[in-house]
């Protein structure tokens, strides 16, 4: 038995260094046949299991606890980790966890899936993008324990759940009246979220690392392969968004070698080195008209929308800088100086 264990954990080193993402620390060389250890919560191999993030009835627990799921393979592989809901707002990353993990067999299943559907569980309950301190989570991460509400919980998360990782995907849609086209993002100078990001298998890979407190960037640090998911708007569940979220979700694993699904791969990989944002100009505030619409090729000076000046008629034309596509839009509003209207990515050699 003690030769057959030392075989197993040899292979699995193989197999990391192989696709270049590291074990999770403490995971690397432990007995497959032992129960799954997390939380205080016990899944034995080829079971799946549901608990609660704090085991705690009192008042502060119920705006701070979340859902933990666990998926625990037959057999030996890497740790996945799909975060959601993070903005509470943010409900296709929700479903996309939810229904991604429902359809997980674990006696097919080779390695853990750990989800997290609802980080921010009050603000998915409440539509509420930050937390009950009115801090944004993903400005927050790693955190601490002695901080607001949002550095605990984001220590909390990153320090229980995240560091168990080989990989993560976290799963979010646009922000404040805005949509997304289905995109990735990632920090491409990392090969294994480079090789991570092109097997999602979407068709839009975005270059950059994150921000500074965000939960993938912060992974990143910590040597998980992690990269996000982008699409659609926030405050509603769009079942196309939802369904090429659930399939991208199916491709890292099957790449992963979780799964012995093919990777299921778009024929019009794009990937963008840089991305900005056109804003409305200083003293062009109004009502937002756009004209270009999400996944539209653009050219320099092409015009993208127009803001209507309700007292004065005026109307300000929004105009491309550059040549590119529309990854991310305003849905029609009004709006003041500075505000995102158009996210534009492009090739860096454009």
């Amino acid at each position: 038995m003690k030769n057959a264990s030392t075989g197993v954990q040899l292979a699995l080193t193989l197999w990391f260094v192989g696709t270049g993402i590291v074990p999770a620390a403490g995971h690397a060389a432990e007995d497959w046949s032992t129960p799954f250890q997390l939380l205080g919560r016990e899944t034995a191999p080829g079971t799946k299991n549901k608990f609660p993030f704090i085991d705690d009835r009192s008042f502060e627990a119920s705006y701070l606890n979340m859902p933990v799921f666990v998926a625990r393979g037959a057999a030996p592989g890497p740790t996945l980790c799909l975060a959601a809901g993070i903005h509470g707002d943010e409900l296709n990353g929700v479903e996309v966890a939810r229904r991604a993990f429902a359809e997980i067999d674990p006696k097919d299943l080779r390695g853990t899936v750990i989800a997290l559907p609802a980080i921010n569980a009050e603000g998915v309950r409440t539509g509420n993008r930050y937390l009950s301190d009115r801090r944004d989570l993903n400005r927050s991460f790693p955190g601490s324990a002695g901080g607001s509400v949002a550095s605990i919980i984001a220590y909390a998360v990153f320090t229980k759940i995240i560091k168990n990782c080989n990989a993560l995907i976290d799963l979010h849609t646009a922000s404040n009246n805005r949509a997304n086209v289905p995109q990735i993002r990632a920090d491409l100078s990392i090969p294994a979220i480079h090789d991570l990001a092109l097997h999602f298998g979407l068709g839009i890979v975005v270059n950059g690392g994150g921000p500074d407190g965000s939960l993938r960037g912060e992974a990143a640090q910590a040597g998980i392969a992690a990269i996000i998911y982008e699409a659609g708007e926030p405050l509603r569940f769009e079942e196309d968004e939802i369904d090429r979220g659930m399939r991208g979700v199916h491709n890292v694993m099957a790449y992963l070698d979780m799964t012995d699904n093919a990777v299921q791969k778009t024929a019009d990989d794009r990937v963008y080195q840089r991305s900005k944002w056109v804003r409305a100009a200083r003293g062009h505030g109004g009502f937002f008209f756009p004209m270009a619409k999400l996944g539209d090729l653009i050219k320099e000076g092409d015009t993208l929308g127009k803001v209507v000046d309700p007292l004065t008629d005026e109307a300000f034309n929004v105009v491309s800088p550059l040549d590119g596509e529309v990854i991310g839009v305003a849905v029609p509003q009004p709006v003041l100086s500075g505000y995102g209207l158009f996210h534009l990515a492009w090739h860096e050699s454009d």
